[in-house]
């Protein structure tokens, strides 16, 4: 950005990393003219200042396509960091940042599209690539219709999903794109992962067999579980499982390793306690989050999810333990300070996935990372690990399942 050496310089972020980027400037470089684009104030400041020179104004995405004024800009450096969030052409947010009018352009991510080249067209645009989402998709992309409930969907062929790859990634480094891998890039330490298979419930075959099952609410999920009322009648709460469609059927199974499995709480709890080290536990639902604090309550914690931010426990205790839900805290958080996640249960979405383990594995980590991962045997874990590890979405499979 500063070999540019442009007067202007605007920063796209997502809005946890707005003031680790005006931090970053502010001490790192010396630099006085750095604005807060996400406060009125700074805002007005920043285009009464147009003409200093490296001026910087940093704002997140969710608030950016809502600044109209950034659409009078011209003749300045546009940076995108995370640029993985402007790849659905279609949000308000990757629309607005298509009309702004920058003379350079610089888009950081450590994953693009997640692999998923059909996601990529919006980041091609914006680097200067002159060709249209149509022709885009159909030169690089193989398509596939299948029909769900009279209704047909267009989705990329699993088994021959790209074509003119080679092309593709020749126009990419003809428009500036530097593909390198991360030890290419900076020395970090290694990271090893340890899988730790976990037994199925009696409940889980049953949901298998049946696609219905009714659980009894065991002790970690709630404060007080009674076995049996004065008359010794069985009165522990029960809950009633019905795959009774395919979506329902996933999700369900995979309740039944998480939040639902005795087995795999007390695999959590054992990991949990052959260490006083800071852990991280990554989660998919609210009801997962609630047994996690049950079996967390001995040791200071802190959350991360849609509903609550606070890392206090984090950053002051050395054997506290962070619990992160995926869709808030995958990306744009430094946790460095911790070297160990756990896997309570896996996301669908390989790119979550992936940006997950980078919490850790980033600069400033000096120790190995270790990656633990409780998964139940031949369970729906073990397929949706299998996925992952080759860098796909489960809702790939998903999809082939409503099609057959």
């Amino acid at each position: 950005m500063l070999r540019f050496n442009t007067n202007i310089n605007l920063i796209i972020c997502q809005k946890s990393k707005v003031q680790d980027w005006l931090d970053h400037f502010r001490n790192q470089y010396g630099f006085t003219e750095v604005f807060d684009l996400t406060k009125p104030k700074e805002l007005q400041d920043f285009f009464l200042h147009v003409g200093y020179y490296n001026m910087i104004g940093i704002i997140n995405y969710e608030l950016a396509w809502r600044r109209k004024q950034l659409l009078q800009l011209s003749d300045f450096t546009l940076m995108l960091d995370e640029s993985s969030l402007i790849q659905n052409p279609k949000a308000k947010q990757t629309k607005f940042i298509l009309k702004l009018h920058p003379s350079h352009v610089i888009l950081l991510s450590g994953t693009p599209v997640g692999g998923k080249y059909e996601n990529l067209w919006s980041q091609c645009k914006l680097l200067g690539w002159k060709i249209t989402e149509h022709a885009f998709e159909n030169t690089y992309v193989n398509w596939t219709k299948i029909e769900t409930c009279g209704f047909f969907t267009k989705i990329v062929n699993k088994d021959d999903p790209y074509k003119n790859v080679d092309r593709l990634k020749s126009k990419l480094r003809e428009h500036g794109a530097v593909f390198l891998k991360t030890e290419e890039v900076m020395n970090l330490p290694d990271q090893i992962y340890q899988k730790i298979l976990v037994d199925k419930s009696t409940e889980y075959k049953k949901f298998q067999k049946n696609h219905i099952v009714q659980i009894k609410t065991i002790k970690p999920f709630c404060e007080y579980t009674p076995d049996s009322d004065f008359f010794g009648k069985d009165v522990t709460p029960t809950i009633e499982l019905t795959g009774d469609t395919t979506l329902t059927k996933i999700l369900y199974s995979r309740q039944l390793c998480g939040q639902y499995s005795l087995e795999k709480i007390e695999a959590v709890m054992d990991l949990i306690q052959s260490t006083q080290d800071r852990l991280i536990i990554f989660y998919n639902f609210d009801a997962e989050l609630e047994v996690l604090k049950k079996i967390c309550k001995d040791r200071p914690t802190s959350e991360i999810n849609g509903h609550n931010k606070d890392l206090v426990a984090y950053e002051n205790e050395s054997n506290s333990i962070t619990l992160v839900q995926y869709q808030a805290g995958s990306k744009g958080l430094n946790l460095q300070k911790c070297n160990r996640i756990i896997y309570f249960t896996l996301p669908l979405s390989s790119e979550h996935f992936e940006q997950s383990k980078k919490r850790i594995h980033r600069i400033g980590q000096e120790k190995p990372c270790f990656y633990y991962l409780p998964i139940v045997k031949h369970s729906i874990e073990e397929h949706i690990l299998e996925t992952l590890e080759q860098r796909k979405d489960y809702t790939d499979e998903l999809f082939e399942e409503l099609d057959s």
